[in-house]
């Protein structure tokens, strides 16, 4: 599961998986397990119904155990559905896998070992490395989007610059030009040169919004977005060096060079985060070791588990330097509350509040990202969070 709340490459890639096969003579209460150590038994079977693919949406009732049999997460208690897309890492690698292997109206006990579920790292009531047991159903699904077919750049201009980069402006717009620290709404497809597609915001229907020049993205887009205005619609080609380098990544092959479709929607000048003002409000400790000033008491909604969430947030390190910040990238962060999306300290922490609540968290390394570095922040690092809820859903 993306346990990361922010996205240092400026843009989620996907992770490809094989579509889940088992044999046709599969029986009902019999623990199957596949070359990952999945386990998987039936126990309601509807061979005749469809199976989702991947990217499909899918809607899944679950209770989750460990192995002591003490129950850490049910759908079922909440009485509504958890829905997300398959096999694209927003869920744990064992679910991503599993349910590929569920027709509709299927029922399964899935056994997820350490390394398909959360790992050496705790989880809020997930002790580290635990195997985890999910009674689960797959209650529905819809297709996911068509594939979105490339630019047509026949004809079109190719630019060429000197470190290998290239665009070609299919669609010229009239807004204005792109420059670093402009945070830019976009969408994009991602291709190989092969023509396979590893990512793209068309197909989710939701466009992005990345800062520009601040060093998040790919540094070919960190260049190439400077070429266009508002409006273009233009074809990016990245060479592998400006883009993940020699080094595989997900679904994108070591040495690969890039091909991305853009559209860029809007764009607007980043914004300075201002630090709340806590001085003379109590600091409250939850038995986890959590930390966090209540700046503003919400009157709104209460967040829970299982609600989709919108935020906005600034975060620090204790030296009072921004790491990451939704209102320099110009775009709230939404996520499940309580799926694992997010580092444990925010799973808790935003738990607390309502709409329209302003909460500064301060955040052990054992509720973030434990004792390795990961991006910019360095391991055992305390963070602190400015942050405002602005919905739940």
């Amino acid at each position: 599961m993306n346990r990361i709340i922010l996205i240092f490459i400026g843009f989620l890639m996907t992770t490809t998986i094989a579509n889940a096969q088992l044999s046709d003579k599969i029986q009902i209460n019999t623990e199957y397990t596949t070359a990952s150590g999945l386990k998987i038994k039936f126990t309601v079977l509807n061979p005749d119904n469809a199976k989702p693919a991947i990217g499909d949406k899918v809607k899944v009732h679950y209770t989750g155990k460990l192995t002591n049999d003490t129950v850490f997460d049910s759908s079922v208690k909440r009485g509504v559905p958890l829905e997300f897309p398959i096999g694209v890492g927003k869920v744990v690698k064992g679910w991503d896998e599993g349910i590929l292997y569920l027709h509709k109206g299927d029922k399964a006990v899935l056994t997820i070992p350490p390394d398909l579920g959360y790992g050496a790292q705790a989880n809020g009531k997930i002790p580290a490395n635990s195997t985890l047991i999910f009674d689960v159903e797959l209650v529905d699904f819809t297709p996911a989007p068509i594939p979105p077919k490339p630019y047509d750049t026949k004809g079109k201009d190719t630019v060429k610059l000197a470190d290998g980069l290239a665009y070609i402006i299919v669609t010229k717009g009239s807004g204005e030009k792109i420059e670093a620290g402009m945070n830019v709404n976009m969408h994009y497809t991602g291709f190989l040169e092969d023509g396979k597609i590893f990512d793209s915001s068309v197909q989710t229907g939701e466009p992005i919004t990345v800062p520009v020049g601040a060093g998040k993205l790919i540094k070919g887009w960190d260049e190439g977005l400077t070429y266009l205005h508002v409006g273009d619609k233009a074809r990016l080609m990245v060479p592998y060096m400006l883009a993940f380098g020699e080094a595989a990544r997900g679904p994108i092959p070591a040495k690969a060079n890039l091909i991305f479709d853009i559209e860029i929607i809007k764009a607007e000048k980043s914004k300075t985060p201002v630090p709340y003002v806590v001085t003379g409000k109590d600091t409250l400790t939850t038995a986890s070791g959590l930390k966090y000033i209540v700046v503003k008491a919400g009157t709104g909604t209460q967040a829970v588990k299982g609600k989709k969430v919108k935020v906005d947030y600034t975060g620090y390190f204790t030296s009072g330097k921004i790491f990451d910040s939704s209102i320099q990238n110009g775009e709230p962060y939404s996520f499940t509350l309580g799926n694992g999306e997010v580092i444990p300290g925010w799973d808790e922490g935003i738990a607390l509040m309502k709409v329209g609540a302003q909460l500064r968290l301060i955040v052990p390394y054992t509720l973030a990202y434990g004792e390795k570095d990961y991006g910019p922040i360095p391991g055992k690092s305390t963070l602190i969070f400015d942050v405002e809820l602005i919905d739940v859903k």
